[in-house]
């Protein structure tokens, strides 16, 4: 039944120094029985791709306060591609404009959660998205 626990990568690339959202998420993901890897501040889009196939995720949550997302989010999209993890589910959080949202949905972005979104809503997101990996319950 179980493979195994899913996997997610939170990272907050670019010059963002704001990370408590970003712990918050970790921290619910982990409750909920996923398997999370936080990168810290200050990340490149090539630092991440590379953790991600480090770590072998499901998932890449990008947390962008910057307002940077759009450049930034392409350029870790295909940094990912590159080092063959392209097929990792793509998520952002943040202060995003919904004007922003479709152009980040084109570059490969699954979702866009902005502020006030619950975590059990982006829990159950990606335990969604992630059929086949069955969280710990």
């Amino acid at each position: 039944m179980r493979r195994r626990p899913i996997r997610v990568l939170i990272a907050k690339p670019g010059l963002d120094g704001h990370d408590r959202g970003a712990k918050v998420l970790a921290r619910a993901l982990r409750d909920a029985g996923m398997e999370v890897i936080y990168t810290g501040l200050f990340q490149t889009p090539e630092s991440i791709a590379q953790t991600a196939v480090d770590e072998d995720v499901d998932v890449v949550g990008l947390s962008i306060l910057s307002g940077a997302h759009n450049q930034l989010v392409p350029e870790v999209i295909r940094a990912l591609r590159e080092h063959g993890k392209g097929d990792a589910l793509i998520l952002v959080g943040g202060i995003i404009p919904q004007d922003d949202i479709p152009f980040l949905k084109v570059q490969g972005v699954a979702e866009v959660f902005g502020p006030g979104t619950s975590l059990a809503e982006i829990v159950r997101y990606i335990e969604s998205r992630v059929p086949d990996v069955v969280p710990n319950g």
